[in-house]
């Protein structure tokens, strides 16, 4: 059995951005847990990053209702923005109609994916008039100002805690926002609530007039409108502490003089062969391409291999890797399987190593390490012929569900996925010239070189197109 420490977490550790240190777990109001995350900026095909943020969420929301925790998650589209306008210019489409149709698509992938729907889904356009009134309470209390064209802008000298989340100095954030209609702004870090309508651009009416909102401000309203002033838990990528999660938090506490969010949590980036994942670079990785050459649970077990917090590098062999990881797991289950041995009452131990584990910050990396021991174990027990192989496997599957691994019928996933084994190169030429002994009938030497063959722990069969090479 996996030795696990004698001290076990008494209570979850959550590491919280805002503080920059890990926490105990304490939500505002009991066992009730609200938790929001952002979500897709539906400009775009559905990639790994996408699919990388809501597979962490959705686990964060799972493991802590096993906890024992009321959780209520929501997540949202970001379904008008610039890029959801240009992509509108671009393809001719309207830009509520281009944003509707990439949001199925993306539902779609997502589906395939395996992962599971919040319990709130939020949209922009859905919450214009809690926008509105969320930008006119700003405006009233003194910490937004209109301009004369129409545009509302977040006072950011208003707010003296500005800079909490990200720890930036003045000089630093200007480097990170978008300096645009300087001339209206009081000052260059005071960003949009509300923009005024542009020609040809999606637009609703407002008491500054035609305009749209602001990226950072949807956020915040629709987070009020789902939950109050206050919520447990906000994530949502690193890239995001600056500047979007810092406004979030400014326009918020400005609006209610409370503390906005109990727990940030950020999940790390995905880089390609060591550089940041971006279009501009071209190396995205949609969703859809990937999962027509591996397994969702495949996908998963790479992204999750690495802490939550840390980057992702995704090399040529990363997911190949955990397709070859996932399929000798799925050999030993299938075997176990069909053994026809009964499950042994006795304490596996491995709830107890995968609780252990995420309750200290989610860790995923840990948790799935523990799955090699497991593994060996069964096999050790199956040697054996005691049933508590089958116990191991049993709950294998029971617990490690929660981050949508070994979900699948085995025989069936070993049939779609299973990585055969590179054939040596020794072996391959003494199936050759067994084939050539067949062409010229010579029967004796082709026998022969079988046998060899079959000693080495391989077969050859004949087929219509020639002959295969498997092994044993």
């Amino acid at each position: 059995m996996l030795k696990l420490p004698l001290t076990k977490w008494c209570i979850m550790k959550i590491y919280n951005t805002l503080t920059r240190r890990k926490e105990d777990f304490v939500p505002i109001s009991g066992k009730k847990v609200n938790m929001y995350a952002c979500g897709i900026t539906v400009s775009g095909e559905a990639h790994i990053g996408h699919a990388y943020q809501a597979l962490i969420y959705d686990i964060i929301r799972k493991f802590l209702k096993k906890e024992g925790y009321d959780v209520t998650y929501a997540r949202n589209y970001t379904d008008v923005d610039d890029k959801i306008i240009a992509k509108s210019k671009e393809t001719g489409i309207p830009a509520d109609r281009y944003a509707a149709m990439m949001i199925k698509k993306i539902d779609k992938v997502m589906a395939r994916f395996e992962v599971d729907d919040p319990d709130i889904w939020l949209k922009a356009t859905e919450n214009i008039g809690n926008i509105i009134d969320f930008v006119s309470a700003l405006i009233a209390n003194g910490h937004a100002y209109a301009t004369k064209d129409g545009s509302v802008y977040f006072s950011v000298e208003s707010f003296p805690a500005y800079g909490c989340l990200s720890n930036r100095k003045t000089e630093d954030m200007l480097d990170g926002v978008r300096i645009e209609n300087d001339e209206q702004k009081r000052s260059a870090l005071d960003f949009a609530l509300w923009k005024a309508a542009k020609e040809g651009e999606i637009s609703w009416d407002s008491p500054w007039g035609k305009g749209r909102p602001g990226w950072h401000i949807e956020c915040s309203a629709m987070n009020k409108a789902a939950f109050g002033d206050q919520i447990d838990i906000h994530g949502g990528g690193r890239d995001l502490i600056f500047p979007h999660h810092e406004n979030e938090i400014a326009q918020s506490e400005s609006l209610t003089g409370k503390r906005f969010v109990k727990y940030w949590i950020h999940n790390g980036l995905i880089k390609v062969n060591g550089q940041k994942m971006s279009k501009s670079l071209g190396n995205s990785l949609l969703l859809d391409d990937l999962l027509d050459k591996f397994s969702p649970e495949a996908i998963k077990f790479a992204l999750l291999s690495t802490s939550y917090r840390n980057d992702i590098n995704i090399t040529d062999d990363l997911f190949p890797s955990a397709e070859a990881h996932m399929t000798e797991f799925y050999r030993v289950i299938d075997e176990v399987e069909k053994s026809g041995l009964a499950a042994e009452d006795f304490d596996s131990g491995v709830e107890k190593a995968f609780d252990s584990a995420m309750e200290d910050d989610f860790n995923t990396s840990l948790a799935l390490s523990h799955v090699y021991g497991f593994i060996k174990q069964a096999k050790a027990y199956l040697a054996e012929k005691s049933g508590k192989a089958v116990t191991i496997i049993n709950d294998l599957r029971r617990v490690y569900s929660l981050l949508g691994l070994f979900k699948a019928n085995a025989a069936e996933y070993l049939k779609k996925y299973g990585v055969k084994e590179q054939i040596p190169e020794e072996i391959l030429a003494l199936a050759e010239k067994m084939q050539q002994a067949r062409l010229v009938k010579d029967y004796a030497t082709a026998d022969s070189i079988r046998t060899e063959i079959a000693e080495k722990g391989y077969t050859v069969k004949n087929t219509k197109e020639g002959y295969s090479v498997d092994k044993k």
